[in-house]
């Protein structure tokens, strides 16, 4: 698996809304993957190493067996720069660093761990054999078979081996790194796949070798035959390839003039050919669009996406249960949005490297200039503060200051406005929600937010201060935001204090804020809470 550099946004996948903001913005690297889409491993700009979901077969990685909805720090990798990470359908990880280890963890029942034992890898462990003296560059899976590739083009494999996806000659399982060689045997390797339980290979002249399960022709050999040792795809003589893509049983490879080749399994249309018929040799695809530049498959899924020169991302096979027999002109911009979007599972095809912009949008740059003396062409003081404003956003955002500024002649506007009514942080917050939508007061200021809110009929946020009060109230504080309530007639604030406050009679009757209600609210509640026979004892 190779890494994407395009600017990607890690929320397309539904796991990821389990993090907050913050946490989504620390990430630099992740990679979704499990049966389900409900696993997931991201990499921080400090290069700490997360993990969090469901950890079937312990491959989270976290050294028990229990899942996690919040993160959890795998220490062992942190500060080890991952640069290619794959994951089987077990699911296993393996991964390599940019010091070239090569660490993995997870389902093991076929040695796919490459430790010599078929005992689960409950966390990361570094893949020794052959692989200590070598820099490895990239890794690939299959469903139970690992690949490693290293700097200088050999190639290694393990685990499940029933299709002779290893390539050893046999269809034993290969319980720790062995060179591929045979065909490749002196050949420099530089691009590697793996489908279920097949696996490619691209050397640096161009030429694609597959090796493994072969029913369904994913091998590209014209035959349907398994293939114990990489043999040549010989239809492909008379073009480089760049770049091969495995699906769950289909081969996808970009040749250096940007044209697409398509192989194997077609049940959902995932060659693109227009029909649903196996191909057992490669055949072009995609001929009348312009230059492809990148191709994306998954071993878990059949689906297909392909990106041309342009920029445009065209998608096909598998699509949310759909069909798609023909590559289908998406709105995405990177081939990884396809798969978020519409493979099953959702996992992603890659490591994908999520790149934060320093780009702003309108709402971005909104909330950067609040309270900005560089820009400002207004102030409010307010108990002897400043918050510095632009006018022509108070006007957009709130009629309230529509109105008042129309009633100002130009030359009369003053620079500051005094504010008495309301105090600091209640007109602060209220000032800053204009700039982004949200709110962050202690209940007992969003009271007066309220106030604001009410007096300013803006409507969505008196619906928000009424929803941190809400979400605010204590024993402690009960009586103080009833009779707010009362005070600012938010009814429905009002019905839930006094619901929250007859609850726990006992407990707010104990309060000081009880005893200093003021005298008529304070008969007002006992009659209304008698009423409703909280006083019987």
């Amino acid at each position: 698996m190779t890494h994407s550099s395009i600017m990607v946004d890690v929320g397309k996948w539904p796991i990821f809304t389990l993090l907050s903001p913050q946490e989504i913005a620390s990430i630099r690297k992740a990679c979704v993957f499990g049966t389900s889409a409900n696993e997931a491993i991201y990499i921080t700009h400090n290069d700490e190493v997360f993990v969090f979901g469901l950890n079937c077969s312990n491959c989270l990685g976290t050294g028990d067996n229990q899942s996690t909805i919040v993160p959890k720090k795998l220490e062992a990798l942190c500060g080890k720069k991952i640069s290619s990470l794959s994951y089987g359908s077990g699911p296993h990880v393996v991964l390599c660093t940019e010091d070239g280890e090569v660490y993995a963890w997870g389902h093991n029942g076929y040695s796919q761990l490459g430790n010599g034992t078929t005992n689960q890898g409950i966390t990361p462990v570094q893949v020794c054999t052959n692989l200590l003296i070598k820099k490895v560059v990239e890794v690939a899976c299959g469903s139970h078979h690992s690949m490693a590739l290293s700097l200088d083009g050999d190639l290694y494999a393990w685990g499940y081996n029933n299709c002779g996806q290893v390539g050893s000659g046999s269809t034993a399982n290969q319980p720790t790194p062995r060179r591929v060689s045979n065909c490749l045997q002196g050949k420099i390797v530089v691009g590697i796949a793996c489908g279920q339980t097949s696996s490619m290979a691209v050397v640096n002249n161009g030429e694609v070798y597959g090796w493994g399960y072969n029913g369904n022709g994913q091998l590209g050999l014209g035959n349907n035959g398994n293939q114990l040792t990489p043999c040549r795809v010989a239809a492909l003589h008379s073009v480089c390839v760049l770049q091969i893509a495995c699906g769950y049983a289909h081969t996808l490879a970009l040749t250096d003039e940007g044209l697409l080749y398509a192989w194997g399994a077609n049940t959902y249309g995932q060659l693109g050919t227009g029909n649903k018929s196996n191909q057992l040799s490669p055949v072009q695809i995609m001929m009348e669009k312009e230059r492809v530049v990148e191709i994306a498959a998954c071993h878990s899924a059949h689906t297909s996406a392909a990106k041309t020169q342009s920029g445009q991302v065209y998608m096909w096979g598998q699509c949310r249960g759909q069909s798609v027999t023909f590559p289908h002109l998406t709105h995405f911009a990177c081939t990884d949005d396809v798969f978020a979007c519409f493979a099953t599972p959702a996992v992603m095809w890659r490591l994908l490297s999520v790149e934060h912009e320093d780009f702003l949008t309108v709402a971005e740059s909104l909330k950067k200039e609040f309270d900005s003396p560089e820009t400002s062409d207004l102030k409010f003081r307010v108990d002897g503060k400043y918050i510095h404003v632009h006018k022509a956003v108070l006007k957009i955002r709130c009629e309230h200051f529509r109105t008042m500024f129309q009633s100002y002649w130009n030359e009369d506007m003053k620079e500051v406005i005094e504010i008495d009514q309301f105090s600091y942080p209640v007109y602060r917050a209220f000032l800053e929600y204009l700039y982004t939508d949200s709110v962050d007061l202690l209940p007992e200021d969003a009271i007066g937010l309220l106030d604001l809110a009410t007096s300013y009929c803006e409507n969505r946020l008196k619906k928000l201060c009424q929803h941190i009060i809400k979400r605010g109230i204590t024993v402690e504080n009960a009586f103080s935001l009833l009779s707010a309530a009362v005070r600012y007639d938010a009814e429905d604030l009002e019905e839930f204090c006094f619901k929250f406050c007859v609850n726990h009679l006992t407990e707010v009757t104990q309060t000081t804020a009880f005893w200093q209600m003021d005298g008529p609210l304070l008969k007002e509640f006992i009659a209304k809470a008698s009423k409703c026979g909280a006083f019987k004892n």
